[in-house]
């Protein structure tokens, strides 16, 4: 890829995907655009779908090994810094109900999503990454279980669509079911962890938690944040548990002969692992009070979020309009399933479960 022959050319497609980039996070910055909470990921994604829709055709053929190595190496570096955003500190300050409530909604998000794809007739690659998108953390999850899943690149970005569609819905739909009183059956931690446990996106999850209790004078934006970055934090092991099941998948190769799929470790969530606990340690080290006030905590997360969103655009380029149609309503069905599960059944698990581990 970075042969002396072929540097320039893959620097121009890395170069036109930084472009874009860079627009990305300049149009997250509009008034509009920024109150709906569309991350620059979001943006990214959305930009790179319109360029495969439009000039894609025209882009010498010589750029695509630049794109895909957007799309595959910045993106796995990109996973291991978003560590920096976690530390160990969290999960003690939520406690048992918080971690327990995750770990169900994840885990029963994944496997009811694996269900409902096989009822449907969808293809495995499509159900599991649309499933670990809106089990774990939206589009972050979907770009970490890409290279685990080794699906195409139109299959990725149909399941970031997904995340979009109905995590901004929930950004909407949660502050009017907290002010309209349907929540009042919950208390405001339960509300906060109803709310971080099945939203998608943290930006999701911050935009409701802010319009909800705007001061966090009740507790619930800080505490659904955290709630959310549990739920982050079990991006790694889902994604190692995720490599061993898919080992167990057999393929056919080029001879004729079916044999089992290699096992693919994960490297990257093992870095993302330990990111965290070194940015746990750089906390206790400077008695950081928030992960804010760790040195050089902000400007990684900036370098850290212009990298996935590089990886979220090459994705976009990828994707025309007719991957889409090839790939029928059926993902989006399965979507809105999940996501009816995560709004009624994380509800239940809220207004039950959390009162018995609280106590």
């Amino acid at each position: 890829m970075f042969s002396r022959e072929n540097r320039n050319n893959t620097m121009h497609g890395i170069l036109l995907i930084a472009l874009f980039s860079f627009s990305a996070f300049y149009i997250a910055e509009i008034p509009l655009v920024k109150s709906l909470s569309f991350s620059p990921l979001i943006v990214g994604i959305i930009l790179g779908m319109a360029y495969a829709n439009s000039l894609r055709n025209h882009m010498p053929a010589t750029w695509v090994p630049g794109i895909k190595f957007c799309s595959k190496r910045i993106l796995r570096i990109g996973i291991v810094l978003y560590g920096f955003r976690l530390t160990l500190t969290q999960v003690a300050e939520v406690g048992l109900p918080a971690v327990a409530i995750d770990a169900i909604i994840v885990t029963g998000t994944i496997f009811i999503g694996i269900g409902l794809g096989k009822l449907l007739k969808i293809d495995k690659d499509t159900s599991l990454i649309t499933s670990t998108g809106s089990a774990i953390c939206g589009a972050a999850a979907v770009l970490a279980a890409e290279p685990v899943v080794k699906c195409e690149g139109h299959k990725t970005a149909i399941a970031v669509s997904t995340v979009v569609i109905f995590g901004t819905i929930s950004m909407f739909l949660y502050p009017i079911m907290y002010r309209t009183g349907l929540l009042d059956a919950l208390n405001n931690i339960e509300v906060a962890i109803y709310t971080g446990s099945t939203l998608h996106e943290v930006a999701h999850v911050a935009g409701a938690g802010n319009a909800m209790d705007p001061t966090d004078a009740l507790g619930i934006a800080g505490t659904a944040t955290i709630t959310k970055m549990i739920r982050v934090m079990m991006l790694a092991p889902a994604l190692v548990i995720m490599s061993f099941a898919l080992s167990r998948r057999k393929k056919a190769g080029a001879d004729g002969n079916v044999a089992k799929r290699k096992i693919m470790i994960p490297w990257f969530a093992f870095g993302f692992i330990g990111i965290i606990c070194l940015n746990s340690f750089l906390q206790y080290l400077c008695g950081a009070e928030t992960i804010k006030d760790i040195p050089f905590n902000g400007a990684i997360e900036y370098i850290d979020t212009f990298m996935l969103t590089m990886a979220m655009t090459a994705l976009g380029t990828e994707t025309g309009i007719d991957k889409f149609k090839q790939a029928g309503a059926k993902p989006f069905i399965l979507a809105f399933c999940l996501y009816i599960w995560l709004v009624v059944g994380g509800y239940l698990q809220a207004k039950y479960l959390v009162p018995v581990l609280t106590y």
